[in-house]
């Protein structure tokens, strides 16, 4: 059973599949450029981005309420997280901020925390390129450059993966933000992109379960696959 962002997230892209019925439906699936389908697939690229975005952000947030929840105490927290606590403690005007964290209260903080962060990615406009996934997850549950674990099959090494999600993703940025690309899209790259964000999903979650399973001895869900990967209710 996956966690309950991937479930969100699969269900989010069955609206891409049905883009693609569409795309198929009034085009048919001979070779040759289709005239006024692009619309759909320009859609379906915006769509694939925001989806990623949002199950990166729920993955975190439920990988925080697990942490929280299964912690039995402050110092069994992962070392990396309460690193940034201490730091953001730290560097807190409010020279009364430690005892936001004092006699148990620590569980608070850090849910009110994840909220905040969250409210502060909202207010920089922060694109789910490589580098602020890496940001957020580290921010969020204290894990160190998650996009570490993007590789597979033997061509997609990790900078590949990132790569690629970055190009995917300033492509998203240039069609809503100015109507249109650069360049045409095509469907084939849209079937692409929606290929690669669920390998990057599966990765991702994988990851983030090796984790919290490591740091509270619970996973976030049972997993029978070797490589610990997050797998949808449907097969990718």
């Amino acid at each position: 059973m996956p966690s309950d962002a991937r479930t969100a997230f699969d269900k989010n892209l069955k609206d891409i599949e049905r883009l693609m019925e569409l795309h198929k439906q009034e085009g048919g699936i001979s070779r040759g450029r289709r005239y006024g389908l692009e619309v759909l697939n320009k859609s379906a690229i915006v769509l694939i981005t925001s989806y990623w975005e949002a199950y990166c952000e729920d993955l975190a947030a439920e990988a925080m309420e697990h942490i929280v929840k299964h912690s039995k105490n402050a110092d069994a927290l992962p070392k990396a997280l309460k690193k940034e606590i201490a730091k953001e403690l730290q560097n807190d005007e409010n020279e009364l901020a430690i005892w936001e964290v004092a006699d148990g209260k620590w569980k608070n903080y850090l849910q009110s925390r994840l909220v905040r962060l969250q409210e502060a990615r909202n207010r920089k406009l922060n694109t789910p390129k490589s580098d602020n996934i890496d940001e957020l997850f580290e921010l969020a549950v204290g894990i160190p450059k998650v996009s570490g674990s993007w590789q597979w099959a033997r061509k997609m090494t990790v900078e590949r993966a990132r790569t690629k999600l970055d190009k995917f993703v300033t492509l998203r940025g240039s069609i809503a933000h100015r109507g249109k690309s650069l360049k045409g899209v095509t469907r084939a790259e849209v079937q692409d992109y929606l290929d690669f964000i669920k390998q990057l999903a599966a990765k991702t979650g994988g990851k983030v379960n090796s984790y919290v399973r490591s740091a509270t001895g619970k996973p976030l869900w049972l997993t029978n696959s070797s490589n610990g990967c997050e797998k949808s209710r449907v097969a990718d």
